[in-house]
């Protein structure tokens, strides 16, 4: 017998996904912002909620530090434990899509596989992969957590861009790509809201 066994899931009991995106006049999608610490992506994600939010909108916001500080405070930075934190937040934001949630994830997520776990895991038609483009030297500059100069001390272990790599996507992975070193925060902000409304509006 086996563990799966003695579960007996009710999904055909419960309201639909299609129920409640009709009740909330919006299609739930993922919005997933990766790049580096520093890029600009909290920032945007925060802006974005706030946005859809005074337009009556249902959203959900999954951080980086927030669950690092909760579901996944027992994960550390290593490959394997970033790739477990990626799948554990690709689950979550799975079930607030199936709530009728437009949900928001802000997340590093370094590599490409990374990457194509969490658009497996959510769905290709409900992932919206975006991303928040700078430099390791533009975000070093920045440092508005104090990461970088902790790292470049010694006091940070596997920081991504420095000890960890990071991969760009490539041109086939289909995202869509907000540069904040070429660009103002507002005009970052309004492109991403031009790009993300048009996915979530009912025909």
């Amino acid at each position: 017998m086996s563990a799966t066994d003695n579960l007996f899931p009710i999904f055909d009991r419960v309201v639909g996904r299609a129920e409640k995106e009709a009740k909330f006049g919006q299609r739930a999608r993922v919005v997933w912002l990766y790049g580096l610490s520093g890029s600009g992506k909290s920032t945007l994600a925060t802006a974005l909620e706030r946005r859809f939010f005074s337009e009556g909108r249902v959203t959900q916001l999954l951080d980086g530090d927030n669950v690092r500080t909760g579901l996944n405070q027992g994960l550390g930075f290593s490959e394997a434990d970033r790739t477990e934190n990626i799948r554990r937040v690709a689950e979550v934001a799975k079930l607030f899509v199936h709530a009728g949630a437009i949900t928001l994830c802000s997340f590093i997520t370094p590599t490409r596989q990374q990457r194509a776990n969490a658009r497996s895991i959510i769905g290709a038609d409900d992932f919206i992969e975006v991303y928040v483009k700078a430099s390791f030297e533009a975000c070093a500059a920045r440092d508005p957590k104090g990461l970088y100069a902790k790292a470049k001390a010694g006091g940070v272990k596997q920081f991504t861009g420095k000890d960890s790599g990071f991969e760009e996507p490539a041109a086939e992975d289909g995202s869509f790509i907000l540069d904040t070193e070429a660009e103002t925060p507002e005009q970052s902000l309004d492109r991403l809201y031009r790009f993300v409304v048009s996915r979530i509006q009912f025909p």
